[in-house]
């Protein structure tokens, strides 16, 4: 899923786009099986218009739509993932659990997994290789280095 059709915009077909992944394609990709003939607005509120949609009607029959991309489109290396992947995965440390990933968000300077601790409170936890020792996406599991954290 890379986002979902909201209200239309204009006249032309054209509707903005809400919860917007970063994998969200630009003009002449294809989602939900059909081609993006324009991308306007900003990276947080995009604006498309879908082949087939002409005027502000058809944008609006398309309202709620959910917009995704094939994984083969997705053009990610072997080491890559997207975001929504580690959603839900267990975290530990070694044989220690330390909680489930809420989500992955994008700072300034590094992405980060927010997990939810069995004790209530949050982990933000860098992707940054001293932190994160694997990734098994097939186990749903990912292994942090606490100590890095300055915890353990």
């Amino acid at each position: 899923m890379v986002g979902r059709v909201g209200r239309p915009h204009g006249l032309d077909g054209s509707f903005y786009v809400y919860d917007v992944a970063p994998e969200l394609p630009a003009s002449g990709g294809i989602v939900s099986g059909r081609r993006i003939v324009r991308r306007a607005g900003t990276a947080e509120k995009p604006i498309l218009r879908l082949e087939g949609s002409a005027t502000r009607e058809d944008a609006e029959a398309l309202r709620g739509l959910v917009l995704t991309i094939p994984r083969e489109d997705s053009m990610l290396d072997e080491d890559e993932f997207w975001a929504s992947d580690v959603e839900g995965c267990a975290v530990v440390c070694g044989d220690v659990a330390v909680g489930v990933v809420r989500r992955m968000s994008a700072l300034p300077s590094v992405e980060v997994l927010e997990v939810d601790r069995e004790d209530g409170s949050e982990l933000l936890v860098p992707l940054v290789r001293d932190c994160i020792r694997s990734i098994d996406l097939e186990a749903r599991r990912i292994d942090i280095d606490l100590e890095f954290l300055g915890e353990g």
